[in-house]
């Protein structure tokens, strides 16, 4: 649970029994419960609220995307993973040829580069 081990919940349940004391721990956790509630509510509503505002484009759209360390997983590391699992991807056939440079002329020992006047 949150990667807490059982001595780091025993240790703030003491905590907890020792700032609220023994009678009113309970309304402090009831509270917090209801506050977590209502926190989940809104940013569900919230998240609700940001699809149907972007519209059926956007149907697919996660908010948790936008971290740039979400963004990357997804789009990057994922191709990575798949090459390091040996899973075949399907490539796309080749629609054009390969590029191939043009050949240079190249020029000879002590020989003056072209001018151009227009570009100076």
């Amino acid at each position: 649970m949150f990667g807490l081990g059982w001595m780091e919940i025993g240790a703030l349940i003491v905590i907890a029994l020792l700032v609220f004391g023994p009678d009113k721990l309970p309304q402090a956790a009831s509270q917090a419960g209801k506050t977590l509630r209502n926190l989940r509510r809104m940013a569900n509503n919230a998240r609700d609220d940001l699809r149907t505002g972007l519209g059926p484009e956007f149907a697919n759209f996660d908010p948790a995307d936008l971290n740039p360390r979400n963004f990357v997983r997804k789009h990057l590391l994922d191709d990575l993973e798949d090459d390091w699992n040996n899973k075949p991807r399907e490539l796309e056939p080749a629609t054009t040829a390969p590029y191939v440079p043009e050949p240079v002329d190249e020029l000879g020992y002590g020989e003056v580069p072209p001018y151009d006047a227009e570009a100076t």
